[in-house]
């Protein structure tokens, strides 16, 4: 199947979200039998209230079913690994079995996962007006990886599972798991649409389909919570013309970032965060990064964000804690030792689209794209930029570390230079990758001026790789990529994580005003003049065949299907 994009105005919708709170007491669920001899961990499902409070906005009607309810895990944590082993095969799913030192796997029903989104159809949300009316029926994916919290006191402080399920089209592995002692959110967030529920009281009975109580021996015991629905209103809100404008807690969760924005779909509502860590970007640009729990095909539809971000922060909610460069620029010989070095591969382009590129000149065509480059390990990519002052370029070195973490050797790799650009305003690595249109016979065609990235851990592209790093520092821009009057900057690239750079930036188009209709290839290339030492230099390029058609001013592009992968 193909999709083809008319011309529209180019610009990065994404939401802000924050999510989890903490289970209370007195909702754990039970603890395996004594006799109990199955190493499959003992989950439950739980309410952490009795009732909500959920909002329906004038401007944008719609309630999201944040019930608060949550899967637990006790004895042993769930734990799964969700593969693909290239796009022209389905992702499975397969459960990690750990007891004692002892680990096993099960391999779990191949039609089980479509993506990397979550376990489809796990919940089923039923909601009934106060005469009894159903009024709700439907099911909701659940990501294991949601916000959640410890349950038991002897729990682990912190969960070793990542943070969020992956949002990248092509994604190629995830790890998904609720920590032994924890309980993770059923919430579905964006993944599911908001339903239409006048104000008033209701009843909701979430239960764990029996398709999945049957798989992970799920007792069959529904959760209801009593629902309050009450109706608000942005702007009268902001003007203070309500008690809800007065309060902090709601003017934080629906604040200053709807000025303006009356028009786009509110985000999903949700409690503040205690148990979760940062959220991956969905890419560079001058807005906040999406959610866990915000599907990469849904942030294109328009949604805008609640939060603005501030220096350290990655949604306006929760803290990423700064990448620190060396105190000083590297001394000695410059040597390239025999140790683990990272493996620079680049994803197919996604997110393709025809509009007025970041100039918006008129009477000229551009095809837009989102492109990404990950590190597929073992070792991470670590680059220092250090400036002589009043230079306008930083000098970069790459690290090198051996398998206790020292520094061993370091080697110079280019420049750095500052981009005051509006959605960068950061500092670049240059020649880090690079862009081509090529044409059908694969000859270049139109070469991108964008070769120089500021690196981030915007997506987890594939966790199930040697050495992953399932939590990453640098999530957040403004932590890993200085500011114009910094004197050194870090950036890394970690093992199993990606860069994203998506199609409203600067330089992520090409113009092809004067060109032919007919069939191209984006290209992605990774380390293309070989700067960069790495493991493997021959899977740096990834292609994606476009067809271009329409007239001057009114192009189109059609994007088939990447072996399996559907993202136009």
């Amino acid at each position: 199947m193909s999709t083809s994009t008319p011309r529209t105005r180019l610009r990065r919708p994404v939401v802000a979200v924050a999510a989890a709170i903490t289970v209370i007491a007195g909702v754990v669920a039970a603890a395996p039998d004594a006799g109990r001899t199955t190493p499959l961990p003992w989950l439950g499902l739980v309410a952490a209230s009795k009732s909500v409070t959920l909002d329906s906005w004038k401007e944008d009607p719609g309630v999201y079913l944040d019930l608060g309810t949550y899967l637990t895990a006790s004895g042993a944590p769930l734990e799964l690994r969700v593969t693909r082993k290239s796009y022209k095969d389905p992702v499975v799913a397969t459960q990690i079995i750990r007891k004692g030192n002892m680990t096993r796997t099960r391999a779990l029903p191949q039609d089980l996962v479509k993506d990397f989104s979550g376990l489809p159809d796990f919940v089923r949300i039923t909601v009934r007006d106060g005469a009894g009316k159903e009024v709700v029926s439907r099911t909701e994916s659940f990501c294991p990886n949601n916000a959640s919290g410890r349950i038991l006191p002897d729990a682990p402080a912190t969960s070793k599972y990542p943070e969020s399920c992956p949002t990248n089209p092509f994604t190629l592995g995830s790890v998904w798991g609720v920590e032994n002692g924890w309980a993770s959110n059923t919430y579905a967030g964006h993944y599911s649409a908001p339903v239409a529920l006048p104000a008033g009281k209701y009843t909701a009975e979430v239960a764990v389909t029996k398709r999945y109580r049957d798989l992970f021996k799920i007792a069959d015991e529904p959760r209801t919570v009593d629902v309050t629905v009450r109706e608000r209103s942005w702007e009268e809100e902001s003007s203070g013309l309500t008690p809800g404008a007065r309060s902090a807690s709601g003017h934080a969760a629906h604040g200053a970032g709807h000025s303006g924005h009356t028009a786009a779909r509110t985000p999903a509502p949700s409690s503040a965060t205690t148990g979760a860590g940062p959220s991956y970007n969905v890419g560079h640009g001058p807005h906040p990064p999406a959610p866990a729990a915000v599907p990469w095909a849904d942030a294109r539809e328009g949604f805008r964000p609640a939060r603005g971000d501030g220096p350290g922060r990655t949604d306006g909610s929760r803290q990423a804690p700064a990448v620190r460069p060396n105190d000083r620029r590297p001394t000695g010989t410059a040597t390239v030792p025999d140790v683990p070095k990272p493996d620079l591969r680049s994803l197919p382009a996604y997110g393709i689209t025809i509009g007025e590129g970041d100039t918006g000149t008129p009477g000229r065509d551009y095809l837009a794209f989102s492109a990404n480059v990950w590190n597929a390990g073992p070792a991470q990519l670590v680059v220092d930029g250090f400036r002589k002052p009043g230079n306008e370029l930083m000098d970069a070195y790459q690290y090198f570390y051996d398998a206790s973490g020292k520094q061993v050797g370091y080697t110079p790799t280019g420049t750095m230079e500052w981009d005051p650009r509006p959605g960068h305003e950061h500092w670049h690595f240059t020649d880090f990758a690079s862009y081509r249109l090529l044409k059908a016979d694969k000859k270049e065609t139109v070469r991108s001026g964008k070769e120089a990235f500021c690196l981030a851990n915007t997506d987890a592209v594939d966790y199930t790789v040697k050495n992953a790093n399932w939590h990453p520092d640098n999530t957040d821009l403004s932590t890993a990529c200085g500011q114009e009057n910094s004197i050194s900057v870090r950036e890394v690239l970690d093992v199993g994580s990606g860069d994203t750079y998506t199609q409203d930036l600067p330089g992520q188009s090409f113009d092809i005003t004067g060109l032919s209709n007919g069939t191209y290839y984006i290209q992605v290339l990774a380390n293309p003049e070989k700067r960069l030492k790495e493991t493997d230099l021959g899977n740096n390029s990834a292609l994606r065949k476009v067809v271009l058609g329409g007239k001057p001013g009114a192009r189109t592009v059609t994007v088939p299907k990447h072996d399996l992968v559907e993202a136009p």
